[in-house]
């Protein structure tokens, strides 16, 4: 990926840039399990959690992906522990999902899983089951039930790096599933044959990325640009938001970090190439959470992100594509969750095919699947976490991709 040139520094050094570099990492990485006003759902507590021992997604003793398609450890009839690592734009949904099937909560239990005192919860009268949670995905595999809260028939850990870290390490057998918000073939530089031969894409929902803005600059009225101006202010032929509306300024220009999938995406997306030059860029940042931070903690900031962390002082824009507005209300005729909005993008679960799995998903992988591919996972993971679920023919074809159930 091409590396960007930065600014000038007299024009850096103007900035109200309040954090560093380095506090933001430990900031971004610690709201990922705590939540601030601009996270996703929090994650249920439980003794199971989602979170894993290191970045790099592994278990902390070394182990990885299974021996067999059917994911025994090695030397054991036991399944070994999923793994999975890489976009934070999919972390939300991985992480939550992964806390869920480590709580493997009763059907008592209304709040995660089963009848509550309002009735079912979204989606969870499609299976008519009295199972645990994920005793019911993992039996659909041959998996046999615990019975138990908090003890699944195998644990689920999800670690947080960027999607090219995902995508590399499922390629390279270090998890079993790489999470990444933008395609393989860019994030690699992989040709369609070549990821088609190598790795088995699963789409779990989407983001309609948005552009935001800080609150100094939406109160001053910029709530809506044109794609051209957005396109010139990180390129850096806009500078100051006097130039389009709004006040004397200088612009504040947040980027993601190269080879994360928000970046590969908006580029594609909005430039027209992974590897487009944005010189208007004035710092990045490597997570989403992070991205939120500096905009709700500097002036005269825009930023791209995921839609999962935006919130009251990390305000989403209207943007303008060929003549259409795309509103950020839901309820509008074009909105940036429209999969028609141009910067709607795939969010993806990568496996990995293997001579022991010709198929590209062995059993565990696809039950810990399944659970996200269902009305109730695609309330509870996708759009309850900001994000768009997958309409019924999308669901239907991803299923397809699974392995058969027992």
């Amino acid at each position: 990926m091409t590396h960007d040139s930065e600014r000038p520094a007299d024009r850096v050094s103007r900035r109200k840039f309040l954090l560093t570099s380095g506090a933001i990492g430990a900031a971004g990485l610690a709201g990922c399990s705590g939540g601030s006003e601009d996270t996703a759902t929090p994650e249920p507590e439980n003794d199971g959690s989602g979170s894993s021992d290191g970045s790099d997604g592994s278990s902390g003793d070394g182990s990885d992906s299974s021996d067999g398609s059917d994911g025994s450890s090695s030397g054991s009839n036991e399944p070994s522990l999923l793994t999975g690592e890489g976009s934070s734009t999919v972390y939300p949904i991985a992480n939550k999902g992964s806390s869920y099937w480590n709580g493997n909560a009763p059907p008592s239990d209304g709040e995660y899983w089963g009848e509550n005192d309002e009735g079912s919860i979204p989606g969870w009268s499609e299976f008519e089951t009295d199972m645990h949670l994920a005793d019911y995905f993992a039996s659909q595999y041959g998996f046999e039930a615990t019975g138990e809260r908090s003890n699944p028939p195998y644990r689920a850990t999800i670690g947080l790096s960027h999607s090219g870290t995902g995508c590399e390490a499922v390629t390279d057998g270090l998890v079993d599933i790489g999470n990444s918000s933008g395609p393989i073939t860019a994030e690699l530089g992989w040709s369609e044959e070549e990821a088609n031969q190598e790795v088995v894409d699963h789409v779990l929902g989407r983001d309609g990325q948005p552009i935001v803005v800080s609150q100094d600059i939406y109160d001053a009225g910029i709530d809506q640009l044109t794609a051209e101006q957005v396109r010139k202010i990180y390129q850096n032929e806009i500078t100051n938001w006097s130039e389009i509306g709004g006040p004397d300024q200088e612009i504040f220009c947040i980027g993601r970090a190269v080879g994360s999938g928000t970046d590969t995406s908006f580029r594609l997306n909005m430039l027209g190439d992974a590897e487009a030059e944005m010189p208007g860029v004035d710092t990045r940042q490597g997570q989403n959470q992070g991205v939120a931070q500096l905009v709700r903690q500097n002036e005269g900031a825009i930023a791209y992100m995921a839609l999962a962390f935006t919130g009251e002082a990390v305000r989403p824009i209207a943007l303008e594509f060929d003549g259409t507005v795309y509103e950020t209300s839901k309820d509008a005729e074009n909105t940036i969750f429209d999969s028609a909005y141009p910067l709607n993008r795939d969010l993806h679960m990568y496996t990995r095919i293997t001579e022991d799995t010709p198929s590209g998903t062995d059993m565990r992988e696809g039950a810990f699947m399944r659970m996200f591919l269902t009305q109730f996972g695609q309330q509870v993971f996708v759009e309850d976490n900001n994000y768009i679920p997958l309409p019924t023919a999308d669901l239907e074809a991803e299923l397809e991709k699974l392995p058969d159930t027992a």
